[in-house]
């Protein structure tokens, strides 16, 4: 959960870089000041690419300041 619309946006922007498609979900698809990241996983998706999203996110997580 990141609660900011904008920083969703920046997160998903980021993640995309990345080489990661995820949906930065804001007001007025989720509650104001509920703004979120939504990744879809599939049985199809191996664990070389879990770990690739996972460091992704720890990447983009700390440049945004999100995870410390």
């Amino acid at each position: 959960m990141l609660y900011d619309a904008k920083l969703s946006q920046d997160m998903a922007n980021q993640l995309l870089d990345e080489g990661i498609y995820v949906i930065g979900f804001f007001y007025p698809v989720v509650p104001k000041d509920k703004a979120r990241i939504r990744v879809q996983l599939s049985a199809a998706h191996t664990k070389a690419h879990i770990d690739k999203a996972v460091n992704a996110f720890i990447k983009v997580g700390k440049n945004l300041k999100v995870i410390s």
